[in-house]
C-alpha cells in the first residue's frame, strides 16, 4: 500500500546549507532529517543554490528530488556580475557560445528539449531576458 500524500514543496537552498526554519515547517517534515539529508546529498555542489521539490507524507515521512542550478544564476556566475539587467535593453555581461552550450548541457535533465542545440536556445532566451548578451549565438 502507498504512502498518502500530504504536501508538494518547492523549495531552493544553497548546497550543503539547508537549515530549519519557516519554509521547511510549512511542509510539515522532520526538518532536522531533512536537512541532514539535503545537506549530504549536495555537499559536493558548495556555493550553488539547489532547487528541491518535497514530497511529505502524513507520516511525516517524505522524498525529495534535487534539480539543476537555475539557470540566470549560471548565467550570472559565468559573465561574471552580481545583478542582471533591469530592462533587456541595458547589457549587464557577456557570455560565450561556449559558457552557452556548458550551461545548456548541465540543465538538460531540467529542460523540456531534445538536443542541446533546442536547450541552447531556451538558456540563449533566459540570458536575452537578464540583459546578458550572447556572443556569436543567433
Amino acid at each position: 500500500m502507498s504512502k498518502k500524500v500530504a504536501k508538494v514543496c518547492k523549495l531552493q537552498f544553497p548546497a550543503g546549507g539547508a537549515k530549519p526554519g519557516p519554509a521547511l515547517a510549512s511542509a510539515g517534515i522532520n526538518m532536522p532529517q531533512f536537512c541532514t539529508a539535503f545537506n549530504d546529498a549536495t555537499k559536493d555542489r558548495h556555493g550553488d543554490m539547489v532547487p528541491v521539490i518535497i514530497t511529505a507524507y502524513e507520516d511525516k515521512s517524505f522524498d525529495f528530488v534535487l534539480k539543476t542550478t537555475p539557470a540566470s544564476i549560471m548565467i550570472k556566475k559565468a559573465a561574471k556580475i552580481q545583478k542582471a539587467s533591469s530592462n533587456q535593453k541595458e547589457i549587464a555581461g557577456k557570455i560565450t557560445v561556449d559558457q552557452l552550450r556548458e550551461i545548456a548541457e548541465y540543465k538538460m535533465p531540467d529542460l523540456n528539449a531534445n538536443d542541446v542545440e533546442a536547450a541552447m536556445k531556451i538558456i540563449a532566451g533566459t540570458a536575452r531576458n537578464m540583459g546578458v548578451e550572447v556572443e556569436g549565438f543567433e
